[in-house]
Order: C-alpha cells, then sequence, then structure tokens
C-alpha cells in the first residue's frame, strides 16, 4: 500500500470539518458477507435464476417460497461482525469529523460498529413488516422461520429492502443529498458505481476533496483527487 496515498488521505480527513464516507458491498466483503454481484458456480449449480431477477419485486410476489429460500441463504449474515472501516468509519463520527454514511448495503454493520447517522439507500435486513397488519420481526425471526415468513395475523412478512423494480426510500434519498451537497470530503470506497439510482447521488458533490477507494475502476476515478485501489478496510484502518 502506498504511504503517499495514505499520507494524503490523513491530511484531507485532518483539513476537512464534514466528511461523507458512501460505500457498498466492498466495505463488507471484509466482514465475510460475499457480494452477490461477482456470480461464482455456486449461484449456477444451487440457483435456476441469477441473483438481480430473484431479488426483484415481481418475482417476490410471484416465486415467494423461492426468494426467501435464497435470501435467508445468501443474504441474512447475521453472524457477521464489524471490520476495521466500519470501525474507522464509527470513530471519525464519534470525534466529530464525519457527518453521515450513505450506504448501499443492508446488513447494519455500520450501526453495529457505532455509527448513530447512516442512510440506507437499499433498507436493511434488520426491519420486518407484516404486509397486512404492519407487525415488526426482527432478522432472527425471518431467519428461523421455516418456509416463508408468517405474522402472527396470517399476513406475509417482507423485508424492508429495496428489490430491483422497487423506489428508494424519498426521506433517505432526501438526507442522504443533503450530506453529500454539504460535505467538504467525500470518501467513495468499496462500490463499483453500477447501481442506480444510489451511484447518481454523488453528481450533488460540490465540495473540496473526492476520494475513491476500490480495487477495481469506477466512473468515477478520473474525477478523483485522491485514488486507492486497496482494500478499503486496510486503507481506512492506516488513517
Amino acid at each position: 500500500m502506498s504511504e503517499e496515498n495514505i499520507r494524503r488521505l490523513k491530511e484531507y480527513v485532518q483539513e476537512s470539518k464534514s466528511i461523507v464516507f458512501f460505500g457498498g458491498a466492498g466495505v463488507s466483503t471484509e466482514s465475510g458477507i460475499p457480494d452477490f454481484r461477482s456470480t461464482d458456480g455456486l449461484y449456477h449449480q444451487e440457483w435456476k435464476y441469477p441473483p438481480e431477477t430473484i431479488l426483484s419485486h415481481s418475482f417476490f410476489v410471484q416465486n415467494t417460497e423461492e426468494f426467501y429460500r435464497f435470501y435467508k441463504k445468501k443474504m441474512l449474515c447475521l453472524d457477521a461482525q464489524p471490520n476495521a472501516a466500519h470501525k474507522k468509519l464509527a470513530l471519525l463520527e464519534q470525534q466529530g469529523k464525519l457527518t453521515a454514511i450513505v450506504t448501499q448495503n443492508i446488513d447494519g454493520l455500520h450501526q453495529l460498529a457505532g455509527s448513530k447517522c447512516v442512510y440506507e439507500l437499499h433498507g436493511s435486513v434488520h426491519r420486518n413488516y407484516c404486509q397486512k397488519c404492519g407487525k415488526f420481526y426482527d432478522a432472527h425471526y425471518m431467519l428461523e422461520t421455516e418456509g416463508v415468513p408468517r405474522c402472527e395475523c396470517g399476513g406475509l412478512i417482507k423485508p424492508d429492502v429495496v428489490l430491483y423494480e422497487e423506489g428508494l426510500d424519498n426521506r433517505t434519498i432526501q438526507g442522504a443529498v443533503e450530506a453529500i451537497a454539504h460535505a467538504e470530503l467525500l470518501i467513495i470506497g468499496g462500490t463499483s458505481l453500477a447501481v442506480y439510482p444510489a451511484a447518481g447521488l454523488i453528481d450533488y458533490f460540490t465540495g473540496k476533496y473526492l476520494v475513491v477507494i476500490n480495487r477495481a475502476a469506477t466512473p468515477r476515478d478520473s474525477h478523483a483527487d485522491l485514488l486507492i485501489q486497496e482494500n478499503i478496510g486496510e486503507v481506512l484502518n492506516g488513517i
């Protein structure tokens, strides 16, 4: 890892009074949560449909049992613990440097690490509601229930997760946009910026420094003041 890159990142962090972190699946892979986009042989062997199809609103409605078979096995990683990236971001918030985290992840690891201001663009596996009466259920209930999770009233329980074909929550978008628009330093980490409309929120940044930390190339690399193609946990732990 380049010491010069770490030195510059430290300088940006020290100089900035308002930092926003925009993250994706790469932040959680170091906690053992797989990125379902990086499809491997396992999917082809076990699942009849690609993950993008299974995690769609229409599939949830039409093939609910198959949806939950995939969801419970691949999306509910409840033993995962925050890694160095989650912990460093929580520390920066406690120090009054980080004003918000905007995440595409649904695992709740930022909150588990202690972060308070987290905009979950795609929802959370830890919030689940009966579609009939609105009763709340936690992720452990969803995981431990056999077959399709049902409420005690008989209604179908749906995760508060934004599926393909569904829109993002307006209040969450508004909060994320305001945070990004007022940031002096925006750190993009662990995301290929391929999922829209989430990735489009970066357009609201007009601050001083843009940092991109991602192992693979992103559409924003050429706009970055600092580009680091390393593991996000290792980089943030270095500051």
